[in-house]
């Protein structure tokens, strides 16, 4: 079989319209995450105060369909999809906790996110029953509706 030599011209052009095209898809899948994550965020009540709950709800189920477990690092927000990883901020003294939401909640005024009460202990005081948190959005990739 008889090798085909391409000008030179045609394969710096070839070259250029592949990394053309593989940078136009990275760019898109980046972009698609970034706007999701950023339509949760202009969307969504980030700042507020932030409650915990314990032994009360302790292995019921939460609105997930997960069982609700007052030692793991997960929370209940109003609307954030199931499944997403936030980072909440303690603003008094800048402490964080990363917990997934799983459950729905809180349902007082001017409460933004209910704590598991391990990871309320990771960032403040349990006596005191409430704190004032900034929310970010660290990981929306494994969202879902409902466990089954």
């Amino acid at each position: 079989m008889k090798r085909i030599d391409y000008p030179s011209h045609l394969k710096k052009l070839n070259i250029i319209f592949t990394s053309l095209f593989i940078m136009i898809l990275v760019g898109c899948s980046s972009a698609i995450s970034e706007s999701k994550t950023q339509n949760y965020t202009n969307s969504h009540a980030l700042t507020g105060q932030a409650s915990w709950y314990g032994k009360k709800f302790h292995g019921k189920l939460t609105a997930s369909g997960e069982r609700y477990n007052m030692n793991a690092y997960t929370s209940a927000h109003k609307t954030l999809p199931f499944g997403t990883i936030v980072r909440v901020t303690n603003t008094a003294n800048n402490k964080f906790v990363d917990v997934k939401i799983n459950d729905r909640g809180p349902y007082v005024k001017g409460r933004v996110i209910d704590l598991s009460y391990q990871a309320f202990t990771q960032i403040g005081n349990v006596k005191k029953g409430t704190i004032p948190v900034q929310i970010e959005i660290v990981d929306d990739s494994n969202t879902f509706r409902y466990k089954h």
